[in-house]
């Protein structure tokens, strides 16, 4: 298994895509081990060079190391999100902290931060272009941050921390994605399913049968709280049953439990940050993200809560004028929100989500939808290469053309929900674009949409249609990636930047242009009419409130935890009683609007590093989402010349620049933040 290891060298095939029919999972472990004893090798040698620092024999040295371990991590942590096993779950929980340590071996080395301290305060007089100087000022702050000028003392624990808390986060990720597929409602008769549309019922019959429950109907969960069938079924003990099991996973006590998890993961993370010399680890985390401190954060969000809440309260009194209008009314519960507000949108805009989604085919969606608007505003094309095959046969790989017509990179979409994925809709790279390898993009989405029955279309709802939109934004970022070191490549951008070129693309899901030319109904091949579209035009801001509460929800309860000092997060005992107070605390806790993501299913800041004290990211980026829309708006939406200039002012520049910096030379100015507040309907009671 060593001498034929497929990660020993580059892939062979087009864009060196990862040559998955070879790689057995035999192959992993191998390749992680030689991959990091040769960039350990390579550092030591930048370290121990005896010649004065140079920006080539340092830094340049550095981005080109570890290259077999880039190969095998792509391809591992793409294939165990999206396909995991039980082997691949077990090496994963036995090379995830070896790479932390790995990472601390190199962040730590008192030989190398010297050479790059020394280029550092000599950085004036080295002459660099300005994508050479943004890596020097990159590569100083992030090995300080790192630790590089603590103790060695303070290095131990430090390796220590770093570790335990690589472990956990996969430990909590694999608990989220078994709690969630063991949290599926079974159904035992088709009559409880009442109001799902027959393309639902079908795919809850599929998801039974591949869980061995022929005969019945399992509705599968989504990571998020709110679950899509809860708008449609008129049961409302089962909308109950399948709210609850929603809002208790991970929660329960049993083997999947996460909240000991999420627990010790928020005690180190603050143990960690007093190391490093901050206050939290919300203070830590967002210093070196555009929003610079957390005061500004909550300063902006000070500003919504207030406005959010007070609409979500007039959208339950409707909703509870709704019930009280039937024979048998009751008081409204979280599990009747989506259905009486479904109920009240068809009343008031004629729009019927079951009634949409005929015309929302995913083939269509893609072809004639994502990848229309893409070509119309940026000249690329995508042609399906079925003889490149990815790591599932979901998963389909296109070749991308760009404007000129030559080959751009690869796409990979995998939009199938399975046992073996992890809950969500997210983006990542096979292959990083850079100028230093000669390397162009193999970017990936992934969604979890469930599959129809053979022979029969996918069809997605209005929300599905949105997510598939913003995923293929990321893509776009990483596609159109034009930077010399692959340490800048496509979305390796701060945290509170990445969403926003990708909640630029949803916009276009509704541009008239767009929806006219994939909105077909799958049967008779009409079109979406014009009076439901302008209908849906007129309720993008129906039921707003709930949607910014539960999001402002979740993003204030991951301020709470990972504002919590040392002594702070070692007095909480009882995980969903901190969750509860935390929300009322900051004005978001209301019965009939549960956070987005609870405590122990919240993947984005417990499973991974990179939202933590960061899911504030979504609508810090939406203020230039919002504004960047106006500007296309402005210019008369989907034309080419809009097109380039943000393809070529901000896309193209992944994180070589500041972020900032290059938003207000692509836009010439700051971003405002009434587009965001007009978007939300957030214009009337907002907190000066």
């Amino acid at each position: 298994m060593t001498t034929d290891n497929p990660f020993y060298a580059p892939s062979d095939l087009p864009y060196q895509l990862p040559p998955f029919e070879r790689i057995e999972i035999d192959h992993y472990l191998p390749a992680f081990e030689r991959g990091m004893a040769e960039q350990r090798a390579e550092v030591e040698a930048i370290a121990a060079d005896p010649a004065q620092p140079t920006f080539d024999n340092t830094l340049v040295a550095l981005e080109r190391s570890g290259r077999t371990l880039q190969r095998v991590s792509a391809a591992f942590f793409t294939v165990t999100s999206a396909d995991t096993n039980p082997r691949l779950q077990e090496i994963e929980a036995e090379v995830v902290p070896r790479l932390s340590a790995h990472t601390d071996a190199i962040m730590l080395d008192p030989g190398l931060y010297r050479r790059i301290r020394d280029l550092y305060e000599r950085r004036d007089a080295l002459g660099l272009d300005a994508e050479s100087a943004w890596l020097l000022e990159r590569y100083h702050v992030e090995f300080v941050r790192a630790g590089a000028e603590l103790s060695e003392e303070q290095h131990v624990r430090l390796r220590e921390i770093n570790a335990e808390l690589a472990a956990l986060a996969t430990d909590y990720g694999n608990l989220v994605r078994d709690e969630m597929k063991a949290s599926a409602v079974a159904v035992g008769s088709e009559a409880e399913l009442d109001g799902l549309p027959a393309d639902a019922i079908a795919a809850a019959a599929v998801a039974a049968r591949d869980r061995g429950l022929d005969g019945q109907f399992v509705l599968n969960l989504v990571l998020p709280t709110g679950q899509a069938p809860l708008a449609a079924l008129r049961d409302r003990a089962l909308r109950e049953r399948l709210h609850t099991a929603s809002v208790t996973r991970g929660s329960r006590g049993d083997a999947n439990d996460t909240t000991g998890l999420a627990l010790r993961i928020v005690r180190l993370r603050a143990e960690r940050a007093r190391l490093l010399g901050y206050e939290h680890h919300a203070a830590y985390n967002i210093s070196d993200n555009t929003a610079r401190s957390v005061p500004a954060v909550e300063e902006m969000l000070a500003k919504l809560v207030p406005a959010a809440m007070a609409n979500a309260a007039a959208e339950a009194d409707d909703l509870q004028a709704a019930i009280d209008a039937e024979a048998g009314a009751f008081t409204l519960q979280p599990w009747d929100w989506a259905y009486y507000t479904e109920r009240i949108r068809r009343e008031r805009y004629a729009i019927d989500e079951a009634e949409l989604r005929p015309y929302f085919e995913l083939e269509r969606v893609l072809r004639d939808g994502v990848f229309y608007a893409a070509g119309e505003l940026y000249g690329v094309r995508f042609e399906e290469r079925p003889q490149l095959r990815a790591y599932h046969p979901d998963a389909r790989v296109f070749e991308v053309f760009d404007r000129d017509g030559g080959p751009l990179g690869l796409y990979v979409g995998d939009f199938f929900t399975r046992e073996s994925k992890r809950g969500g809709a997210w983006a990542n790279a096979l292959v990083a674009q850079s100028g230093l390898f000669g390397t162009a993009p193999v970017a990936v989405n992934n969604l979890n949409v469930n599959r129809a029955p053979d022979g029969e279309p996918t069809l997605l709802t209005l929300d599905e249609v949105r997510t598939l939109f913003h995923e293929f934004g990321h893509a776009l970022h990483t596609l159109f990636s034009r930077v010399y070191f692959p340490k800048f490549a496509g979305t390796r951008v701060p945290r509170d930047f990445v969403e926003y070129p990708s909640q630029v693309n949803e916009v276009w899901m509704l541009w008239p242009e767009v929806l006219e030319h994939y909105a077909l109904h799958h049967v008779t091949g009409e079109r979406l009419p014009q009076d439901v579209v302008d209908r849906l035009q007129a309720a993008e801001q129906f039921n707003k409130g709930f949607a910014t509460t539960e999001y402002l929800a979740a993003t204030l309860l991951d301020l709470a935890w990972h504002t919590l000092s040392v002594e702070d997060a070692a007095a909480v005992e009882d995980v969903m009683a901190f969750e509860a107070e935390a929300l009322a605390r900051a004005g978001v806790a209301t019965p009939f609007v549960p956070p987005r993501y609870r405590t122990p299913y919240f993947a984005h800041i417990f499973s991974g590093a990179a939202y933590s004290a960061g899911y504030y990211s979504y609508i810090w980026s939406e203020v230039l989402d919002a504004d960047t829309v106006d500007w296309l708006t402005e210019r008369g939406g989907l034309r080419r010349d809009s097109g380039d200039a943000f393809r070529d002012g901000l896309l193209a520049k992944g994180g070589s620049a500041d972020a900032m910096e290059v938003y207000r030379t692509f836009r010439g100015r700051d971003p405002l933040i009434e587009p965001l507040l007009k978007r939300r309907g957030l214009t009337g009671d907002v907190a000066a």
